[in-house]
């Protein structure tokens, strides 16, 4: 156990020895801040967008929205790959960003059906790109023993980001037209091209970015296969599935309530939802982190944000009024930002030494598209058939059998020795 400690001390002082300038770890801030915009593109307000102003049915919008779920689930595998053997990763970055501001540009000046697809096809293509280059910049700056601590930071950022963003779209889409919400995401993502280039290249060590930290591996990756036949990763994306599947459509849906029961309101009360679920996710980001360093498990945290989604949807059920509905939205702020969080620290638990970390990141979020798809695509037509209550309750039962799923079958990752090593070495500092 000594010999153990000791290793752990020397890496993570090493990993402190060498770290990144202050000027690129305020570019990973300014990118984590000005992507929580752009990689998501205009999320739930392209629903607010083909309700409000298009008169499109529920249906519809719902294929519209599982079109960029596809298309991300179909690249996230690529994109893991890619990400792990590329060195060009700040490139990455700017380019995606720069294809979700072109997508958002398409959708508002040719708003039609197969080109609104087509557009939040391109959207998610190019958004898969950008977490695990963002989580595989983090870890290739600042190492994976300071990982936890880092990821915590981006996600506060980047719920800082969503939060200012949400303010200026609101604001934008109730006082000059739901259009200006299109083109704030193309501002934003000018803005993120620019701020990439704080981040000094030579300060990103591209073996350690990718977790290849074990040498019995002679700094190659193991292959694609090995990585599948891991239970414990497989399990973790079955998790991950059906956390979207029960989550991904319900502040969709709200909006469209908003829309159909409050005309003229909808886009504040949306942005009034936004707004109060970043303030919570950006505490709930910083909480995790400080709990993780305390040494409390990846599995208890997680469990918490799944406890929260049943509760959600029963509540959303209940209700149409905007002043409930930004109270409810707040139990969001609970589950997204810790599942921000853990969902980057149990990859990086479980790809320890593999050197495929960002294919891990890519298949979390493959697991993330197939769920929001599949929550998207059925939801819409359960609502088109049944109503708006239906569809919360179905989403809520779903969300349901995740917690029960991840309580009897995930097991915990974290590992036990990292807590004592840690102590240790905050005792020898």
């Amino acid at each position: 156990m000594r010999n153990l400690v000791q290793s752990r001390r020397e890496a993570l002082l090493s990993d402190a020895a060498e770290q990144p300038s202050a000027r690129s770890l305020r570019g990973l801030d300014g990118i984590n801040l000005l992507m929580a915009d752009v990689r998501d593109g205009v999320g739930p307000f392209l629903s607010v967008f083909l309700k409000g102003s298009q008169h499109w049915d529920s249906g519809a919008i719902g294929l519209a929205m599982g079109a960029s779920s596809i298309a991300a689930a179909i690249c996230q595998i690529p994109a893991g790959l890619l990400v792990d053997g590329t060195r060009a990763k700040r490139l990455l970055i700017v380019v995606s960003g720069l294809m979700v501001g072109l997508g958002c540009l398409t959708i508002v000046v040719l708003p039609h059906f197969w080109t609104v697809i087509a557009a939040q096809a391109v959207l998610g293509s190019a958004s898969a790109v950008i977490p695990p280059a963002i989580a595989a910049m983090s870890l290739g700056l600042v190492g994976r023993r300071l990982l936890d601590a880092r990821i915590s930071r981006n996600e506060s950022f980047n719920h800082a980001g969503n939060l200012t963003a949400a303010v200026l779209a609101g604001s934008l889409g109730q006082y000059l037209g739901y259009h200006w919400i299109f083109y704030l995401v193309c501002g934003f993502a000018l803005a993120s091209a620019a701020i990439v280039t704080l981040v000094n290249p030579k300060e990103i060590d591209h073996e350690r970015a990718r977790g290849g930290e074990d040498p019995s591996h002679n700094g190659k990756p193991i292959p694609f296969g090995e990585v599948m036949k891991r239970r414990d990763l497989r399990i973790f994306l079955a998790s991950v599935v059906l956390f979207h599947f029960g989550n991904a459509a319900m502040l969709p849906m709200a909006g469209q309530v908003l829309a159909q029961t409050h005309p003229g309101e909808d886009t504040l009360a949306l942005s009034a939802c936004i707004i109060a679920a970043q303030f919570v996710m950006v505490g709930v980001a910083w909480c995790v982190g400080r709990a993780s360093a305390r040494g409390i498990g990846r599995k208890p945290i997680f469990l918490i944000a799944l406890a929260v989604l049943p509760v959600r949807g029963i509540l959303f059920s209940f209700t149409s009024s905007p002043y409930a509905v930004v109270g409810i939205q707040l139990l969001d702020g609970v589950a997204a930002g810790i599942f921000g969080v853990i969902s980057v620290l149990i990859a990086s638990d479980l790809m320890r030494g593999t050197g495929r970390f960002n294919l891990a990141q890519g298949l979390t979020a493959l697991a993330v598209g197939i769920g929001a798809t599949l929550s998207n695509a059925t939801a819409g037509f359960v609502v088109q058939w049944f109503g708006y209550a239906s569809g919360f309750l179905y989403l809520a039962s779903i969300a349901g059998c995740a917690l029960v799923f991840f309580v009897v079958l995930m097991p915990e990752t974290k590992d036990a020795a990292e807590a004592p090593a840690l102590a240790a070495i905050g005792e020898a500092a």
